[in-house]
Formats: structure tokens, C-alpha cells, sequence
């Protein structure tokens, strides 16, 4: 019976892994693979933030726990660009380690060729993703600045400058 690793990543603390979790923890059962972890974390992939489980999750492969380690999509595992995404893939081989892409059924350990090609293809659509989620967040404090609502925490909060705080504050977080 096949050891598997699970990883999970959300962006915010107002998301949730269990879409993938569910998912994943099904598929593997499926395989009739034995869940020996699960590594969660709840950071935005870029590459600027400290991911505390998938570091635990790359350890525990370096000390083979598990004989495969399962993501639900690329964009989950890393959007850290072409460069760093194959390297942890290869590292994890490196190590003896298989990986499933559960998403893309056909991209796993077990087809190198494609996968180099189409991994190169999909990590920078990933990375480019971040890019463009940051440039639409700057894009709409640029437009709230301009119409006149002031950004960040009042100095003081008198009752209406509260109200326009809360109206700001609300704006944002729809980005």
C-alpha cells in the first residue's frame, strides 16, 4: 500500500481547504492509499510569505513518510514561478517521491516529458495570476483613493468618521 502525503493551500483566512481536502482524502482512498499526513496552510502563494506546513510537508518527504504527495492544483502547491514549482517537483523526485496533480489526472511522476513541457506552461500561468490579483487590488485603492475615500484607520473615530471607515473598509474587501 502507497503512503500519501496531502497538501492544501488557501489564500485568506475567509477560505477554506475543505473542497480540497474532501476531495483529495477521497481519491486517495480510491487509489487505496494510506493518508500518513496532511499539510494545510492558509498564506498566499507568493513567494513573500513563510508557509510553515509545506515546509513540514517538503521535510516529512526528505524523510520519506510518504511515498507520494497529492495536490488538488499546481496553483495550490506553489505560484512561485516556473523556476522554484519545478524545483520542488524535482526535489521531491530527487528524494523518491512521486507527486499527483489530482486536478489533472494525467500530469503526474509517470509522464516527464509532457509534464516538463506543460509544467514550465502552467507554473507561469500561476505566477502571472498573482501578479494580475495584486495589480487589481492596487488598480482598485487607486480608484476608492481618487473618488476620496481615505484609505487605512481614521485618527480619530467620531461616529461619521467611523460609518466611512466601515464604507472603506467594505469597498476593499471586495477587491
Amino acid at each position: 500500500m502507497k503512503r500519501v502525503g496531502i497538501y492544501c493551500r488557501v489564500s485568506t483566512d475567509s477560505q477554506d481547504t475543505d473542497n480540497q481536502l474532501v476531495q483529495l482524502r477521497a481519491f486517495a482512498a480510491q487509489q487505496g492509499w494510506e493518508i500518513t499526513g496532511e499539510y494545510i496552510d492558509t498564506v498566499s502563494g507568493s513567494s513573500k510569505k513563510v508557509r510553515p506546513q509545506f515546509e513540514a510537508c517538503m521535510l516529512a518527504a526528505s524523510q520519506r513518510k510518504y511515498d507520494i504527495l497529492l495536490f488538488w492544483a499546481l496553483d495550490r502547491l506553489s505560484r512561485e514561478g516556473v523556476a522554484r514549482t519545478v524545483n520542488y517537483l524535482n526535489q521531491l523526485k530527487a528524494w523518491g517521491i512521486g507527486w499527483r496533480w489530482y486536478t489533472q489526472p494525467f500530469l503526474d511522476t509517470g509522464n516527464e516529458m509532457v509534464n516538463d513541457i506543460i509544467l514550465a506552461v502552467i507554473a507561469a500561468l500561476a505566477k502571472q495570476e498573482r501578479v494580475v490579483i495584486s495589480e487589481r487590488t492596487k488598480a482598485k485603492l487607486a480608484r476608492l483613493k481618487a473618488a476620496g475615500v481615505r484609505l487605512g484607520r481614521p485618527h480619530s473615530l467620531t461616529p461619521s468618521r467611523t460609518t466611512l471607515w466601515r464604507r472603506a473598509k467594505a469597498c476593499t474587501q471586495n477587491v
